[in-house]
């Protein structure tokens, strides 16, 4: 018989969660290179979930990293991408403790 623990399918969760929230910061940043609408109903949904925490990146980029303000490059983005994948990485290893441990 397969055990299968609780922390295993929370990591497995979290691992899905986060890297699902990552291409929906991805999908928003490249939307118009793709020439996608987010303002359509079938997507406003992706901008809705995402623009509060990029705004929040793009503020802490500015104000706190001290990164200039360049009209092609949006650092929001990048850096939304970048804390979301260290934060994935030590939820999930810590879940993944968990399993081995518990």
């Amino acid at each position: 018989m397969i055990e299968i623990s609780i922390f295993d399918v929370a990591c497995r969760a979290a691992n899905a969660a986060f890297t699902f929230y990552m291409m929906m910061i991805l999908l928003r940043w490249l939307a118009p290179y793709l020439q996608l609408d987010m303002d359509s109903p079938r997507v406003r949904w992706i901008s809705r979930l995402t623009d509060p925490f990029i705004r929040a990146m793009r503020k802490i980029a500015v104000e706190k990293m001290l990164l200039p303000r360049f009209g092609l490059i949006d650092y929001g983005p990048i850096l939304a991408l970048l804390a979301l994948w260290v934060a994935r990485a030590i939820v999930v290893a810590m879940l993944a403790r968990a399993t081995v441990g518990g």
